[in-house]
């Protein structure tokens, strides 16, 4: 009787349980990684010390606050037109004034001098001129009298002449007196010619010379006067009415030629110099309007001037007042301006605060619904008003975020909130 060998199975791992293996591996590494490595870039805190805000739709409206100083709408500036030393101050800063009236007057003795020796020259100058004239006029005279007598002659040389022509041709005189007469009488002819050219040239050389000497003695009557008038420049004055803003001399101090000395504030109209975030450079143009509350009540302004430079990361812009300004406006006091950028339009928002600081607007952090943790999330931001920002992209309504700082938050992606 044959009996049959149960052949039992080889003992040892097959490759299923291989296969099931390598997966747990798996499984519990990624569970690890999942478990740690959230707890590696999480940030614990408290909610009471953030800032959730809630994300908002509603219009937004496209505005901007600025503040500035109240400045005169012009202030013209004061210039020392001469030089000296401070001998008199006749008005006080911050007083009022009228065009023309003295703030001060300088002393410049150099300046005296000047006067009295112009004055010196042209004394020497107009008595030489009138000692000219004399001398001329007996020039005159003198060749008048030259060309009289020259003609006396010459008809007395024609008679004489005429006379021994006909003697000559009778037969009563000799050939030479005739000649000699003719002879004298040709001469006192060319004579007269010369005298007569002479006297025409004197006359119009003394025209000429007393043609110069007239300009220069009127040339320095000008400069006489215009030292003159350096003198009265030494009284330092309004040049239009105003209020005298600034005045810096005192007595005995030596002002130069060109020096600025004080500066007068013209009241007539006021404007206000404020200065924008650069952030707006490109959006903030001529004519923009803005509005001013005070007391209750609004004032319409309007952009004036934009400045290009940008400096520490502002801008400067002139306001005035569209038509009606408030009472008792007064030189630097600070208004609180809203000024329109655009029209009100409907949006997706989120309030203003420091998270802006850190992320630039580029990301925010998002709680979740029960509002344990937050995530990193990107976003885009779009304008900005000095409540909220306007969120482009990334945000839903009604989503909440934390808006206050993340500088503690370092490199975190994900917050927990205890």
């Amino acid at each position: 009787m044959s009996m049959d060998r149960v052949i039992e199975p080889k003992k040892g791992l097959k490759r299923k349980h291989i296969y099931w293996g390598i997966g747990g591996l798996v499984f519990i590494a990624l569970l690890a990684k999942l478990i740690f490595g959230n707890n590696s870039s999480a940030y614990r805190t408290d909610a009471e010390r953030l800032t959730i805000s809630v994300v908002e739709e509603g219009f937004f409206n496209d505005y901007i606050t600025v503040i500035g100083q109240v400045e005169p709408i012009s202030t013209i500036y004061l210039d020392a037109e001469e030089g000296g030393r401070v001998d008199k101050l006749l008005i006080e800063e911050g007083a009022m004034v009228k065009k023309g009236d003295v703030i001060l007057r300088l002393e410049n003795r150099q300046l005296y001098q000047t006067i009295l020796n112009s004055e010196a020259a042209l004394a020497e100058k107009e008595n030489y001129l009138r000692n000219t004239k004399i001398s001329f006029e007996t020039e005159l005279i003198q060749s008048k009298r030259n060309v009289l007598e020259n003609e006396y002659r010459l008809t007395r040389r024609k008679r004489s002449f005429e006379q021994n022509q006909a003697l000559f041709n009778g037969g009563l005189i000799s050939r030479e007196d005739y000649l000699q007469s003719k002879e004298d009488y040709e001469y006192e002819q060319k004579l007269l010619e010369i005298n007569k050219i002479k006297a025409k040239n004197d006359s119009m050389m003394r025209a000429n010379s007393m043609i110069t000497l007239e300009r220069d003695l009127t040339q320095m009557r000008e400069m006489l006067k215009l030292v003159r008038e350096r003198i009265d420049n030494l009284n330092v004055k309004a040049t239009v009415d105003g209020q005298l803003g600034m005045l810096d001399a005192e007595v005995g101090q030596s002002i130069s030629q060109g020096q600025r000395i004080g500066q007068i504030n013209v009241l007539t109209n006021f404007k206000v110099n404020a200065n924008i975030d650069e952030h707006y450079i490109d959006r903030v143009k001529r004519d923009l309007v803005g509005t001013l509350e005070r007391n209750d009540k609004n004032f319409n302004m309007v952009v004036k001037k934009v400045y290009p430079e940008v400096r520490s990361g502002q801008f400067r812009v002139d306001l005035v007042f569209d038509n009606e300004m408030p009472e008792n406006v007064r030189t630097g006091q600070t208004y609180h301006i809203r000024l329109e950028l655009g029209e009100s339009a409907k949006a997706i928002m989120v309030p203003k605060g420091g998270f802006f600081q850190s992320t630039g607007g580029q990301w925010i952090f998002v709680l979740n619904s029960n509002g344990t943790e937050a995530v990193k999330r990107n976003i885009k931001i779009g304008k900005q008003n000095p409540q909220y920002y306007e969120v482009l992209e990334g945000l839903e309504p009604g989503e909440k975020v934390i808006t206050s700082s993340y500088d503690t938050f370092g490199d975190n992606e994900r917050i927990v909130l205890n």
